[in-house]
Protein backbone atom coordinates (compact mmCIF):
# COMPACT_ATOMS: atom_id res chain seq x y z
CA UNK A 1 0.00 0.00 0.00
CA UNK A 2 1.38 3.51 -0.95
CA UNK A 3 0.85 5.77 1.42
CA UNK A 4 1.48 9.67 1.84
CA UNK A 5 2.31 12.05 4.57
CA UNK A 6 1.05 15.56 5.29
CA UNK A 7 2.71 17.52 7.87
CA UNK A 8 3.90 20.93 8.98
CA UNK A 9 6.51 19.96 11.07
CA UNK A 10 9.60 17.98 9.69
CA UNK A 11 10.53 16.53 12.32
CA UNK A 12 7.21 14.32 12.63
CA UNK A 13 6.98 14.36 8.74
CA UNK A 14 10.19 12.22 9.18
CA UNK A 15 9.21 10.21 11.97
CA UNK A 16 6.18 8.74 10.10
CA UNK A 17 8.03 8.52 7.34
CA UNK A 18 10.82 5.34 9.39
CA UNK A 19 7.23 4.07 11.43
CA UNK A 20 4.67 3.61 8.40
CA UNK A 21 7.64 2.33 5.92
CA UNK A 22 8.78 0.03 8.78
CA UNK A 23 5.32 -2.04 7.86
CA UNK A 24 5.22 -4.90 6.00
CA UNK A 25 3.65 -4.08 2.79
CA UNK A 26 3.50 -0.81 3.34
CA UNK A 27 5.62 2.07 1.41
CA UNK A 28 5.48 6.01 1.77
CA UNK A 29 5.19 7.29 -1.95
CA UNK A 30 5.73 10.69 -0.62
CA UNK A 31 5.48 14.19 1.76
CA UNK A 32 4.68 17.62 1.90
CA UNK A 33 4.54 20.44 4.80
CA UNK A 34 2.07 22.82 2.75
CA UNK A 35 -1.73 22.05 1.78
CA UNK A 36 -1.39 23.27 -1.87
CA UNK A 37 1.86 21.04 -2.01
CA UNK A 38 -0.11 17.66 -0.71
CA UNK A 39 -3.17 18.30 -2.95
CA UNK A 40 -0.68 18.53 -6.55
CA UNK A 41 1.09 15.94 -5.22
CA UNK A 42 -1.24 13.46 -4.20
CA UNK A 43 -2.81 13.74 -7.81
CA UNK A 44 0.34 13.31 -9.30
CA UNK A 45 1.21 9.99 -7.19
CA UNK A 46 -2.25 8.14 -6.60
CA UNK A 47 -1.83 6.91 -3.17
CA UNK A 48 -3.81 4.53 -1.43
CA UNK A 49 -3.94 6.70 1.88
CA UNK A 50 -3.03 10.09 2.96
CA UNK A 51 -2.30 10.67 6.71
CA UNK A 52 -2.69 14.54 7.23
CA UNK A 53 -2.65 17.27 10.25
CA UNK A 54 -5.26 20.03 10.53
CA UNK A 55 -2.60 23.12 11.20
CA UNK A 56 -0.96 23.86 7.47
CA UNK A 57 0.74 26.79 6.10
CA UNK A 58 -1.74 27.50 3.37
CA UNK A 59 -4.50 25.21 3.19
CA UNK A 60 -6.00 23.33 6.17
CA UNK A 61 -6.25 19.74 6.43
CA UNK A 62 -9.94 19.64 5.77
CA UNK A 63 -9.69 21.45 2.71
CA UNK A 64 -7.20 19.54 1.54
CA UNK A 65 -9.09 16.59 2.02
CA UNK A 66 -11.95 17.94 0.45
CA UNK A 67 -9.79 18.46 -2.83
CA UNK A 68 -8.21 15.22 -3.18
CA UNK A 69 -11.57 13.48 -2.01
CA UNK A 70 -13.10 15.17 -5.31
CA UNK A 71 -10.14 14.19 -7.65
CA UNK A 72 -9.21 10.43 -6.67
CA UNK A 73 -12.01 9.41 -4.35
CA UNK A 74 -10.94 6.04 -3.57
CA UNK A 75 -8.06 7.64 -1.60
CA UNK A 76 -8.38 6.62 1.84
CA UNK A 77 -7.85 9.90 4.07
CA UNK A 78 -6.66 9.79 7.66
CA UNK A 79 -6.28 12.66 9.89
CA UNK A 80 -3.24 12.62 12.51
CA UNK A 81 -3.66 15.51 14.34
CA UNK A 82 -3.24 17.31 17.97
CA UNK A 83 -7.19 18.96 17.68
CA UNK A 84 -10.28 16.81 19.69
CA UNK A 85 -12.73 19.37 18.90
CA UNK A 86 -15.81 17.65 18.32
CA UNK A 87 -16.77 20.24 15.31
CA UNK A 88 -13.60 19.84 13.76
CA UNK A 89 -13.43 15.90 13.74
CA UNK A 90 -16.94 16.33 12.17
CA UNK A 91 -15.96 18.43 9.24
CA UNK A 92 -13.33 16.03 8.75
CA UNK A 93 -15.63 13.40 8.68
CA UNK A 94 -17.93 15.44 5.86
CA UNK A 95 -14.42 16.34 3.66
CA UNK A 96 -14.04 12.78 3.07
CA UNK A 97 -11.70 11.30 6.27
CA UNK A 98 -12.97 8.06 7.24
CA UNK A 99 -9.86 7.47 9.94
CA UNK A 100 -9.27 10.02 13.27
CA UNK A 101 -6.44 9.71 16.01
CA UNK A 102 -4.93 12.33 17.99
CA UNK A 103 -1.09 12.55 17.99
CA UNK A 104 -1.44 12.12 21.95
CA UNK A 105 -2.19 8.63 21.23
CA UNK A 106 -0.30 5.82 21.25
CA UNK A 107 2.31 4.53 18.00
CA UNK A 108 -0.13 1.57 18.08
CA UNK A 109 -3.52 3.85 17.45
CA UNK A 110 -2.32 4.86 14.37
CA UNK A 111 -0.81 1.54 13.33
CA UNK A 112 -4.64 0.27 13.33
CA UNK A 113 -5.85 3.61 11.75
CA UNK A 114 -3.81 2.73 9.04
CA UNK A 115 -4.70 -0.69 8.61
CA UNK A 116 -8.36 -0.42 9.21
CA UNK A 117 -8.16 1.66 6.35
CA UNK A 118 -6.38 -0.26 4.08
CA UNK A 119 -9.23 -2.85 4.38
CA UNK A 120 -11.76 0.02 3.69
CA UNK A 121 -12.66 0.28 7.16
CA UNK A 122 -13.28 3.56 8.92
CA UNK A 123 -11.50 4.38 12.44
CA UNK A 124 -11.09 6.59 15.55
CA UNK A 125 -9.19 6.68 18.26
CA UNK A 126 -11.20 6.42 21.58
CA UNK A 127 -11.43 10.04 22.57
CA UNK A 128 -12.23 10.90 18.94
CA UNK A 129 -15.05 8.60 19.26
CA UNK A 130 -16.42 10.36 22.35
CA UNK A 131 -16.23 13.87 20.86
CA UNK A 132 -17.64 12.89 17.39
CA UNK A 133 -20.80 11.40 19.17
CA UNK A 134 -20.65 13.98 21.49
CA UNK A 135 -20.87 16.53 18.19
CA UNK A 136 -23.51 14.34 17.10
CA UNK A 137 -26.12 14.17 20.29
CA UNK A 138 -25.49 18.13 20.55
CA UNK A 139 -25.90 18.96 17.24
CA UNK A 140 -26.82 16.58 14.65
CA UNK A 141 -25.02 15.37 11.50
CA UNK A 142 -25.91 18.16 9.57
CA UNK A 143 -25.84 21.53 11.29
CA UNK A 144 -22.43 22.52 10.54
CA UNK A 145 -22.57 25.36 7.69
CA UNK A 146 -19.55 25.09 5.99
CA UNK A 147 -21.16 22.26 4.10
CA UNK A 148 -22.90 24.67 1.96
CA UNK A 149 -20.26 27.01 0.61
CA UNK A 150 -18.14 26.73 -2.48
CA UNK A 151 -14.88 25.74 -2.68
CA UNK A 152 -13.57 29.19 -4.31
CA UNK A 153 -16.23 31.10 -1.53
CA UNK A 154 -14.29 28.86 1.25
CA UNK A 155 -11.05 30.14 -0.21
CA UNK A 156 -11.85 33.50 -0.31
CA UNK A 157 -13.37 33.06 3.41
CA UNK A 158 -9.86 32.12 4.67
CA UNK A 159 -8.26 35.28 2.85
CA UNK A 160 -10.76 38.35 4.45
CA UNK A 161 -11.12 36.85 7.87
CA UNK A 162 -7.05 36.26 7.85
CA UNK A 163 -7.03 39.95 6.95
CA UNK A 164 -6.64 40.31 3.14
CA UNK A 165 -8.76 42.94 1.37
CA UNK A 166 -10.72 41.86 -1.31
CA UNK A 167 -7.52 43.42 -3.55
CA UNK A 168 -5.44 40.81 -1.71
CA UNK A 169 -7.52 38.01 -2.34
CA UNK A 170 -8.18 38.92 -5.82
CA UNK A 171 -4.37 38.44 -6.71
CA UNK A 172 -3.80 35.75 -4.49
CA UNK A 173 -6.77 33.59 -6.31
CA UNK A 174 -5.69 35.60 -9.91
CA UNK A 175 -9.37 36.73 -10.44
CA UNK A 176 -10.97 40.20 -10.66
CA UNK A 177 -11.75 42.34 -7.70
CA UNK A 178 -15.66 42.09 -8.63
CA UNK A 179 -15.56 38.84 -8.85
CA UNK A 180 -14.19 38.33 -5.05
CA UNK A 181 -17.54 41.30 -4.32
CA UNK A 182 -19.84 38.59 -5.78
CA UNK A 183 -18.21 35.70 -3.93
CA UNK A 184 -18.64 37.30 -0.54
CA UNK A 185 -21.42 38.20 -0.78
CA UNK A 186 -22.94 35.34 -1.54
CA UNK A 187 -21.73 33.61 1.55
CA UNK A 188 -22.78 36.42 3.62
CA UNK A 189 -26.19 36.07 2.00
CA UNK A 190 -25.94 32.10 2.47
CA UNK A 191 -24.72 32.40 6.26
CA UNK A 192 -26.78 35.01 7.31
CA UNK A 193 -24.33 37.23 8.06
CA UNK A 194 -24.18 41.62 8.35
CA UNK A 195 -20.70 42.37 9.26
CA UNK A 196 -16.35 40.86 8.62
CA UNK A 197 -17.19 40.46 12.02
CA UNK A 198 -18.86 37.48 11.96
CA UNK A 199 -17.22 35.99 8.88
CA UNK A 200 -14.28 36.01 11.37
CA UNK A 201 -16.23 34.58 13.88
CA UNK A 202 -17.04 31.67 11.70
CA UNK A 203 -13.72 31.17 10.19
CA UNK A 204 -12.09 30.46 13.59
CA UNK A 205 -15.20 28.03 14.65
CA UNK A 206 -14.73 25.89 11.70
CA UNK A 207 -10.87 25.82 11.30
CA UNK A 208 -10.68 28.07 8.18
CA UNK A 209 -8.10 30.39 10.59
CA UNK A 210 -6.16 30.39 12.83
CA UNK A 211 -7.56 32.56 16.19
Amino acid sequence: MRIFVVDNHDVLRRGLRILLSGHPGWVVCGDAKTGTEAVRLTLELHPELVTIDLDLPDLNGIEVTRRIKEALPATEVLFFTTHEEDHVIAEALKAGARAYVLKSDSEDKLIEGVEALASHLPFFSTRASEMLLNHLLTNGVESDQVRILTEREREIVQLLAGGKSNKDAASRLRISVKTVETHRAAVMRKLGFKSITDLVRYAIRNKLIEP
